[in-house]
C-alpha cells in the first residue's frame, strides 16, 4: 500500500495566477500520503443516502447516463427500515454491477428516548444506548449479511468492536467490511488509529478537516478514509470541490463521497419522503460528475482504483479475546 505516485496535479487557476505573479508555493512531497488501495488506485467513489431499491435504481440509471464510476453505495436509515425483499433487491442490483452495498446498523441515540442527545451538549450523540441498542445493531448485522450485504455502517465504538469480534469468530462472514459513520468520525490521528484497531475498514472523517489534518492521520494509519466532498447541512454543508485533487494527495486511500448541501434530511426514510429522496439521489450523482470533471481538468483523475474493488488491505487490529 505504498509507493504511490507523488506527481503533482495542476492546481486550480495555476497557469493564470502564475502569469500574474501570484503563483502558489511548490507542493511539499512530504505532505503526500504514501498509501493506496490494494490492487492499485488512490481513490474510490461513494454515493451516500441511497434509501431503498427505488432510489438505488435512480442512482444506477443516472450514473450510467453521466458516466460516473461508482465503487460503493450506502444507505443511512438503517437495516431495520428495509424489508428482506428490499434488501435482496438492492443486493442483487449492486451485485450485477460489482458495486459494494453498505447498510447502516441498528438503533442510534438521535432516535432513542434518551434526552441528553437533545441537550446543548448533545450528550452521547448517535451511540447505542444500553445493551438492547447494541443487540439491535447486531441483529441488523446478522440479518443483513445473511441476505448478502457485504458492508455495514456503524456509529458506535462498542458496536464496531462487537461486530469485528463477530467477524473474527465467524458469526459474520469474514469478508464483511465495517465502515465508521461520518456522524462519529475521528478528528485526530490518535482516534483514527483507535478506530482502525477496533475493526474499521473504512473511516469517515468530518468534512471540515484540513489537508494538514489528513497528512497527520496518514502518518499513523493506512486505513481507507471516507470524506464528503459536499457535506449535508447537518454535517456542516461544506463544498470542497476545488480541493478534491489535494484531498486525494493528502488523504489516499480515499473514498470521495458525493453528498448534497441545501437538501432536506431524509432519515429515517419512508414513502412520505419519496419525491425528495429520488430527486436528491439523482443530484448526488450529478455532483459526482462535477467533481470528476474537476479531477480530469486538473490532471488528477488517473489514480482511480479499479471498479469492483472493495477490500481495505492489511490493517492493524487490537487482539480479539478468545
Amino acid at each position: 500500500m505504498t509507493d504511490a505516485s507523488t506527481t503533482a496535479a495542476r492546481r486550480p487557476g495555476e497557469h493564470a495566477l502564475t502569469a500574474l505573479g501570484l503563483g502558489a508555493p511548490a507542493l511539499d512531497p512530504a505532505d503526500a500520503s504514501p498509501h493506496s488501495f490494494p490492487g492499485g488506485g488512490r481513490w474510490r467513489t461513494e454515493i451516500p443516502s441511497c434509501e431503498g431499491p427505488e432510489a438505488l435504481a435512480v442512482v444506477l440509471k443516472e450514473s450510467a447516463r453521466l458516466d460516473v464510476p461508482v465503487h460503493r453505495i450506502s444507505q443511512g436509515s438503517g437495516v431495520w427500515m428495509l424489508t428482506d425483499a428490499e434488501i435482496t433487491e438492492m443486493v442483487e442490483a449492486t451485485g450485477e454491477r460489482d458495486i459494494e452495498l453498505c447498510l447502516f446498523t441498528g438503533p442510534r441515540g438521535t432516535w432513542d428516548t434518551g434526552g441528553s442527545v437533545r441537550s446543548d451538549s448533545r450528550g452521547a450523540g448517535l451511540r447505542a444506548r444500553g445493551h438492547d441498542a447494541v443487540a439491535g445493531c447486531v441483529e441488523d448485522a446478522v440479518r443483513a449479511t445473511e441476505l448478502g450485504v457485504g458492508c455495514l455502517l456503524v456509529a458506535d465504538e462498542g458496536v464496531l468492536w462487537t461486530l469485528h469480534r463477530a467477524r473474527a469468530a465467524g458469526i459474520l462472514p469474514a469478508g464483511t467490511t465495517l465502515k465508521v459513520s461520518a456522524l462519529i468520525g475521528p478528528v485526530n490521528p490518535a482516534s483514527y488509529a483507535v478506530y482502525e484497531r477496533l475493526g474499521a475498514d473504512s473511516i469517515n472523517v468530518p468534512s471540515d478537516l484540513t489537508p494538514d489534518h489528513l497528512t497527520e492521520i496518514r502518518r499513523v494509519s493506512a486505513a481507507p478514509m471516507d470524506m464528503y466532498i459536499e457535506a449535508p447541512d447537518d454535517l456542516g454543508g461544506y463544498v470542497r470541490m476545488y480541493e478534491v485533487a489535494e484531498l486525494i494527495r493528502r488523504g489516499a486511500p480515499l473514498y470521495l463521497k458525493f453528498g448534497l448541501a441545501k437538501a432536506p434530511g431524509i432519515y429515517p426514510y419512508g414513502h412520505q419522503m419519496r419525491e425528495v429522496t429520488l430527486a436528491t439521489a439523482r443530484e448526488r450523482v450529478r455532483r459526482g460528475r462535477l467533481a470528476l470533471d474537476l479531477l480530469e481538468r486538473h490532471g488528477a483523475a488517473g489514480d482511480m482504483a479499479p471498479l469492483g474493488s472493495r477490500l481495505p488491505g492489511e490493517l492493524r487490529r487490537f487482539e480479539t479475546p478468545a
